[in-house]
């Protein structure tokens, strides 16, 4: 199987350019667990419903909430690649509805 890789400069996963365009400036991308499901960066406040607490080991995952592809942010790190690590259905529970979630935190 052919493995898809985003563009990233600079070992820095703010600059990834998913495979289908989307950029953190365009539709944006979103921090997300190691299930895809987009997490609560709000430290100290309770987690709202539908979002992923911070993972506690720091495995950190980058999504594209419009082809549902997933980075792992490790690897963007430590390669300064990005390679698909899998993908999620943004258009089913419960990935939908965290990315709603998420978009009406940051709004």
């Amino acid at each position: 199987m052919h493995t898809e890789f985003a563009d990233v400069a600079d070992h820095d996963v703010t600059t990834i350019t998913c495979v289908c365009g989307n950029t953190v400036s365009s539709g944006g991308l979103i921090q997300a667990n190691a299930q895809g499901i987009p997490i609560h960066g709000g430290a100290g406040t309770p987690v709202p419903a539908a979002l992923a607490e911070w993972p506690e080991d720091e495995d950190l995952y980058t999504l594209c909430p419009s082809c549902g592809r997933v980075y792992r942010d490790t690897v963007i790190e430590e390669t300064g690649t990005a390679p698909v690590a899998f993908r999620v259905d943004v258009t089913d529970r419960p990935v939908a509805e965290a990315i709603r979630a998420h978009w009406e935190l940051n709004t």
